[in-house]
């Protein structure tokens, strides 16, 4: 890791800590601004592209289909609404996907640069906003998150999958990997990879749904036993 992703990530980790905390001793109105902020982000990214400030990037390869650049927008309806399968899409895509993005970016423009700071904040904040909700405010996955969740993010890769064909794209990687080195370099080649990230992916949101499942039984259990005397 270089100087200017250490310093990223330090940042952001120091930001979303003081959120959390802000989030369980005052939420408030604050929290939809992180919303607008985020959304604001990823549109700036567009008119950036259209502006030509990545030369001789395509457009079509340059829509927002990749999963983080649509887990932007479940986060921001999320932190709006607060709305539960919202909530949940955000967490599990946020703590399973964009993270790994955050620790191997795909991002060859370097510090000070517009792309530098838009990259993340964008993956910064998706994070941020899974761990204020679900941390912060207490949002907790419902049962049979993983379940939906999963079954949303499959319907959504095979919609991917097909644009990926139609366009000679590569959103979501599903076509080849990130030039730049990512973890699906450990995850053999294409199509094992791509197997391998989906069967990875579920056992990351059953991780990440384990301790609610958990504290709902022993707090069940406790029910049973408060019931029982």
């Amino acid at each position: 890791m270089s100087a200017e992703h250490l310093g990223a990530l330090a940042v952001i980790a120091c930001a979303i800590s003081a959120m959390v905390v802000a989030a369980r001793a005052r939420p408030g109105p604050w929290i939809r601004v992180l919303a607008i902020v985020l959304v604001v982000d990823e549109v700036s990214w567009w008119i950036y592209l259209l502006a030509g400030g990545v030369p001789g990037a395509r457009l079509v390869q340059s829509l927002p289909l990749q999963l983080c650049d649509v887990a932007i927008f479940v986060a921001a309806v999320a932190l709006w609404t607060r709305s539960r399968m919202f909530v949940e899409i955000t967490y599990f895509w946020a703590l399973a996907g964009t993270i790994q993005a955050l620790l191997t970016p795909d991002l060859p423009q370097h510090f000070p640069s517009y792309p530098y700071f838009q990259y993340y904040l964008a993956h910064g904040g998706v994070v941020g906003a899974a761990l204020i909700l679900v941390v912060g405010l207490r949002l907790y996955p419902r049962p049979m998150a993983v379940a939906r969740v999963g079954a949303i993010t499959v319907a959504y890769a095979a919609v991917v999958g097909l644009i990926d064909w139609l366009t000679q794209s590569n959103y979501m990687y599903l076509r080849f990997k990130p030039p730049g080195g990512s973890l699906l370099d450990l995850l053999g080649s294409w199509p094992v990879y791509i197997l391998a990230a989906a069967a990875v992916g579920v056992i990351l949101f059953a991780v990440l749904d384990a301790p609610f499942r958990i504290g709902s039984r022993d707090r069940s259990a406790q029910r049973r036993s408060e019931a029982l005397h």
